[in-house]
Order: structure tokens, then C-alpha cells, then sequence
């Protein structure tokens, strides 16, 4: 039998779909990337805006459409918290994707295919005591691994639906991630991003600080064969003045920190219930980059949250050029049903856009400016693939960088690190000389 795998959203939803594609293969199945020639069609949902959410949904019909035949299964954010039909055959929480693949084997065993509707109730949030572990993942991509450690947010976020699809924070077993790092460096992938729903909260539902997390740092940067380690997003008031010194520790750690924000303006950043403000977001990027020189600092904005004011939203765009963002993920804001945010005043779409669209301008402008500051540096590239002829990836700071032509460019893959200085850049990219 063959099965489809489609993913939408975050790292950690292309983590457990590969999680999901090993268990599937381990039942037997073969992996297909025709739909329309698959048994089983798979489809990780995102929920984390209304229009990842109705793509969700769009995606399922489309399955469905394509393949009348094919077991369609929903799992994912989107399917979590649907209250009402999916155009699919069988529905997968997210704390319950290891068991997909049976799930799947049993409904082939009845020998009976209803329609494509299952109705499924959204589940109530519960305090997680558990973390479904998946064992090694082995990503795809071959030359970056992602390795979840954590699930689940205890913040409620105003905007955010993400607690009552994901519950509460469980943490990985320790030895676990240790045992997943070597499993990844033995199996030739260079780099290794540590991500999470909520990765800062790594050892929380045990009792623990954020010095847990830096703890399992420490022994992943030891780990035989890895040499790159790079982290998910992280949360600015856990960015306290003894972890960010254990982190400046690390031999292997790359300097790229993305550090969520959602906005720079006080009044809305307390009305998002956010645990911070922009004083404190900014004396934390301070520490950092005392101890990260040459760091690249990413982050999350969204606009046009309810009743954010013209004057609220000039002081988001001061303040992003203040922090030197090297890149903003700009999300226009959109109500998820059932949090807090929803009941609020809300702004017409055509201003979230507006505002939006100006802050990528200035995501842009501040790329461009933080490519351009990297000329004359020396760096290393891990190689991800070739970009009109030249060997492209991306730099321990995570900026995107292809290699100029040369006799020595022609022998680089996909997986080889090269080093070489930073001679020009190119938009928010950058071209590198390969060291002689």
C-alpha cells in the first residue's frame, strides 16, 4: 500500500510528519509523492492562523477530490480543533500521531469506507503528564535534522489556539534527546535544530528552570559528530544572564537567536497577555548580543491585532528597527475561536494587510542592511542545495549564501561545510569567496 504526506506549518509538524513517514514504512508502506496514486492519504493540519486553518480544510477536499479511493486522515492543529465534519475518513489528535499508522491499518482491516466525513469534537485542554515519544527521527532534507524535545504552552496567549490543540508542556526524556543526537550526527546530518511548541519551557511540567534546557544543550554540543546546533524560537524572558553565558559555552551553537516579540507596543503587548515589554525585550537582545557579537536576531510580528492604533503600530515599526531585526515573520492578525482576543474589537482585514505589507518592507530594509554589514567576514556555509548553478545554504548566523563560481565550487554537495569571506550581498542574501 502507498501513502501521501502533506505538511503544513510549523517545524515541529515537519518533524512529526517524518516521524509519521518512519512508522508507516516500518508497517509496510510504501511513500508516494502522487496523491492521486496513494491508499492513504496523510495531511498534518496548521491552525496557527485563520488561513492556515482554512487552507487545512482546503487541503483535506482536495485530497478527498483527487483520490475518491484513498483513506484520507487528518491529524495536526486545524483537525485538533475542528468541531464540526472534516472531509476525511479517520481524525488523528496531535498527542496520539504514533498511532497513525495503525489507526490507518485497522480501518483498511474492516474492509469498509464510509464517506469522506468525521465528525470529530474538540478536545478539552488538559494538563499534559506525558510526551509521546517518537524515538530517532531521520529528516528527509539530509543535511539539517530537526529534534523536538518539547510539546504542548502553558502562556494562553490572547491570540494563540495552540494551547487546546497542543495541551499543556510534557518535555522529552533526557537520555532520549541525548540518544536522538547521536542517532542523527552517526547518521551524517550536519546540523541539528532543537524546536519545540514552546522550547524555553523544556523541563517546566517537571519542576524545572530554564537551566534544563541548557543542560540538554550542553550534551547535544558534545555529542561525537555534531557540528552545528542551532535552536527554535525562544521566549525573551528566559533569556536570562546565566543561560545566555552557558550558551555562549557551547562550541557548536549557532549564533541565530529567534526571539518572539508579536509586537512593539506596550499597551498591545499587554493586551496579547504577553509576559513582557519592550524594555525588557530589548535589555534581553542587549545580553545576547553582548555575549553573540556578530549574532542575526529574527522574530515574530503580527499586525493589526484588536484595536491596535495607528500609534501603536508606528511604535512596532520603531521599535523593529531599533532591535536590527535580520528578518521579521510578519503575520496579519486573525481570530482563532475560543481565545480571548476573539471577543475583542477587531480591525478591518484591509488595515492588517496594509500594516503587514509595510512591515515586510521593513523586514527588507533591515535584511538587506544585515546582509550587506556581513562583507568582509569570514564564515562557514552548510551547503543545501544548488541555486542557478552555484552551491547555496546558509551561514552559522543563518543568512542565505551562495558560493561564486570557481574551480573549487564545481566539487561542493549538498552536506559539505565550506568556509570562505563574505564578498557582496545580494537583497537579504549573501555571496561568499571560497578560502584558498
Amino acid at each position: 500500500m502507498k501513502v501521501y504526506f502533506l505538511t503544513l506549518g510549523c517545524r515541529v509538524n515537519r518533524y512529526e510528519t517524518d516521524a509519521m513517514r518512519r512508522l508507516f514504512l516500518d508497517k509496510g508502506f510504501e511513500v508516494t509523492e502522487d496523491p492521486s496514486q496513494a491508499d492513504c492519504c496523510v495531511v498534518n493540519t496548521c491552525s496557527v492562523t485563520g488561513e492556515a486553518d482554512r487552507k487545512s480544510h482546503q487541503m483535506l477536499r482536495k485530497m478527498a477530490r483527487l483520490n475518491p479511493d484513498a483513506v484520507v486522515v487528518a491529524t495536526g492543529c486545524s483537525a485538533e480543533l475542528s468541531d464540526g465534519a472534516l472531509d476525511c475518513d479517520i481524525v488523528v489528535g496531535n498527542r496520539e500521531k504514533t498511532t497513525a499508522a495503525d489507526r490507518v491499518l485497522e480501518y483498511f482491516a474492516q474492509q469498509h469506507k464510509p464517506e469522506h466525513t468525521a465528525a470529530h469534537t474538540r478536545p478539552e485542554v488538559t494538563k499534559r503528564d506525558d510526551y509521546h515519544d517518537f524515538g530517532p527521527v531521520l529528516s528527509p532534507e539530509g543535511t539539517r535534522a530537526f529534534m523536538k524535545v518539547e510539546d504542548g504552552c502553558n502562556n494562553f496567549c490572547t491570540y494563540c489556539a495552540i494551547p487546546f490543540a497542543r495541551g499543556r508542556v510534557a518535555s522529552r526524556d533526557f537520555d532520549s534527546c541525548v540518544e536522538e543526537a547521536r542517532f542523527l550526527a552517526s547518521s551524517g546530518y550536519k546540523e541539528i535544530t532543537v524546536s519545540g511548541i514552546h522550547l524555553c519551557s523544556y523541563g517546566k511540567d517537571r519542576g524545572e528552570d530554564i537551566m534544563s534546557l541548557l543542560k540538554l544543550l550542553e550534551a547535544i554540543d558534545s555529542t561525537p559528530g555534531v557540528e552545528r546546533l542551532r535552536l527554535g524560537s525562544l521566549e525573551p524572558m528566559s533569556m536570562t544572564e546565566d543561560f545566555i553565558r552557558g550558551l555562549a559555552g557551547l562550541k557548536h551553537l549557532c549564533p541565530h537567536f529567534h526571539l518572539s516579540l508579536q509586537s512593539g507596543s506596550d499597551t498591545v503587548l499587554k493586551r496579547m497577555n504577553r509576559k513582557y515589554d519592550s524594555s525588557q525585550y530589548a535589555e534581553r537582545v542587549s545580553l545576547l548580543r553582548k555575549e553573540f557579537p556578530l549574532m542575526s536576531l529574527t522574530t515574530d510580528i503580527i499586525t493589526g491585532f484588536p484595536e491596535e492604533t495607528d500609534e501603536e503600530f508606528s511604535e512596532t515599526c520603531g521599535f523593529a528597527r531599533k532591535m536590527h531585526f535580520a528578518k521579521i515573520h510578519v503575520f496579519p492578525y486573525s481570530e482563532r475561536e475560543g481565545t480571548a482576543a476573539a471577543s475583542m474589537k477587531q480591525m478591518d482585514m484591509s488595515v492588517r494587510k496594509a500594516r503587514a505589507a509595510e512591515l515586510i518592507k521593513i523586514s527588507d530594509e533591515l535584511g538587506a542592511e544585515f546582509a550587506s554589514a556581513m562583507k568582509g567576514r569570514q564564515v562557514s556555509v552548510l551547503i543545501e542545495e544548488t541555486e542557478n548553478g552555484h552551491p547555496a545554504g546558509y551561514t552559522e548566523n543563518y543568512v542565505r549564501t551562495r558560493i561564486m563560481q570557481s574551480p573549487q565550487a564545481s566539487d561542493i554537495k549538498p552536506g559539505d561545510i565550506v568556509t570562505g569571506m563574505i564578498t557582496g550581498s545580494e537583497g537579504t542574501s549573501c555571496v561568499m569567496g571560497l578560502e584558498i
